[in-house]
């Protein structure tokens, strides 16, 4: 006979938490988000090999994480997993380019050759929204450099068609240029001592390696929670599937990976047990995690299994369609209380702390908090990243309104089939992912920055200063349908305005 649960699952949002003693020192300066994200012997004093500063990481999907989100996300503490659905070299080249990229040192994106109109110019500005322009002797981000052009050095109603280039450009005889190598203090230091607003910097040969703008100049003030590995490179991870990890694996650690994850919208699977087992002993020394799963069983099969994280949810993605269309999942505060339990059992029994993550069912920032106070170490994220300027998808405009395209790794667009891959013939047989607009919402930089400063408020309002904390001393209790209807403005006519964190 089928196994029933007695209890309903529940969402984040049936769910609130109720305020604890507040200290003096429990203010939002003091607050920790620093977190684990890949398992370690605890008990035996042990710290894991990989932590963030913030408890934040994007999905493992097309419309999401590419090598731009990676390194906007490792500027605020978090890590980007680049999607697997693309061949390997291309992934992996992705992982390659975060790697190789110096904070303040820019590979130019948009360049020029002397002999292009300035038609070509007003184009690439257009397509790239960057006023500065490399001119290089072939065109290329790497080229000889031969000048510098913007739109500050031509008035457009003034310029005979067919210009060239060459006659409105700062020529290279008359730039400031550093040499490659040079520090970005130093960089700096050249820029403000010269009164220029960027500083190309050429190899031995004259060849463009980069650029550093002043505008940059307080990168390190803007970002205190940069994510960087011993090297100072920016921390990356990456998604694979069950089908082709033995050839994808070695190229994306050969690029300089720090993590990676079964990507699968279900992980208590023969498969992932095998692909976890066949990963750590061919290489030993990478981090993966494992998932999807949403009960105690779940969790422990993979965590015996050596997952360096888990990951849990089914279904609660805003743009998953898997419940509706299987009839398989779990709600996801449900799911995340039971695996928080679990990875607390077997910790107990084992000394081992294997890190959660929930993965899915965010729909306010408060639900991160939620997700954190009731066992996750960190959260996973869609949606939420796919508003900003720095996700892969394109902006549009519809019905007035600025929106960003989001498409499921389950829909005909991504054709993800490894993702829910459950052995047997490649393919899809039905879409378990829609394709989708969402409202446009601008830089990631301010946006996180109010997403973790509600984080640590609400933290300090529970009178704790960090996860861990926050798990012993959170008080949650579930809230009836009236309360959720209380919990938003009502009985007024609101009016159009909004606070936001400086």
């Amino acid at each position: 006979m089928a196994y029933f649960y007695d209890e309903p699952s529940h969402t984040f949002g049936e769910y609130l938490l109720v305020p604890g003693y507040t200290s003096a020192d429990c203010i939002p300066e003091n607050v920790s988000l620093r977190t684990p994200v890949t398992r370690f012997n605890k008990k035996a004093g042990e710290k894991s090999d990989l932590y963030m500063n913030i408890p934040m990481v994007s999905a493992v999907m097309q419309s999401v994480s590419d090598d731009k989100l990676a390194i906007a996300l490792a500027k605020e503490g978090g890590i980007s997993f680049i999607y697997g659905s693309q061949s390997i070299e291309d992934q992996a080249a992705m992982v390659a380019r975060v790697k190789s990229y110096k904070a303040g040192f820019v590979t130019s994106d948009s360049n020029i050759r002397p002999d292009q109109t300035i038609e070509d110019v007003l184009n690439l500005i257009r397509q790239t929204g960057h006023s500065t322009i490399a001119v290089t002797a072939d065109g290329t981000a790497h080229g000889k450099l031969e000048g510098i052009i913007t739109e500050r050095d031509f008035r457009v109603d003034h310029v005979q068609p067919g210009a060239k280039v060459r006659d409105y450009m700062t020529a290279f005889k008359d730039m400031i240029t550093g040499q490659d190598g040079i520090s970005l203090s130093d960089a700096n230091d050249i820029i403000w001592k010269n009164k220029v607003n960027q500083l190309p910097i050429i190899d031995k040969n004259g060849n463009l390696v980069s650029l550093v703008f002043r505008k940059d100049f307080d990168s390190a003030t803007v970002h205190p929670n940069e994510l960087h590995d011993a090297k100072k490179r920016y921390i990356v991870g990456a998604g694979i599937n069950t089908r082709d990890y033995m050839d994808r694996v070695p190229a994306l650690l050969e690029a300089g990976v720090d993590v990676m994850t079964l990507d699968s919208s279900e992980g208590f699977t023969e498969w992932q047990r095998r692909a976890l087992k066949d990963i750590h002993e061919k290489w030993p020394n990478a981090k993966v995690g494992a998932g999807n799963v949403v009960d105690r069983e779940g969790f422990m099969f993979l965590a015996e299994a050596g997952a360096d994280f888990v990951k849990i949810g089914i279904g609660g993605g805003s743009i998953c369609i898997t419940r509706e269309q299987k009839g398989i999942g779990r709600g996801q505060a449900t799911a995340t209380i039971e695996v928080a339990k679990a990875r607390d059992e077997y910790y107990e029994k084992t000394g081992i702390y294997v890190p959660i993550c929930s993965d899915g069912g965010i729909v306010h920032d408060y639900h991160i908090t939620l997700a954190l106070a009731m066992g996750a170490d960190f959260v996973m994220l869609g949606r939420y990243f796919a508003r900003f300027d720095e996700s892969p998808s394109n902006k549009l405009v519809i019905n007035g309104n600025y929106v960003k395209e989001y498409w499921g790794e389950g829909s005909n667009r991504a054709r993800n089939w490894q993702r829910y891959d459950l052995g047997g013939k490649k393919g899809m047989s039905f879409e378990e992912g829609v394709d989708s607009y969402v409202p446009y919402a601008g830089h990631l930089h301010d946006n996180v920055a109010l997403t973790i400063s509600k984080v640590v408020h609400t933290m300090c309002n529970c009178g704790a200063l960090s996860i861990p904390e926050l798990q012993e001393k959170a008080k949650i209790t579930l809230v009836s349908s009236v309360t959720i209807q209380e919990s938003s403005a009502h009985d007024v006519t609101v009016k159009n305005t909004s606070i936001r964190a400086e």
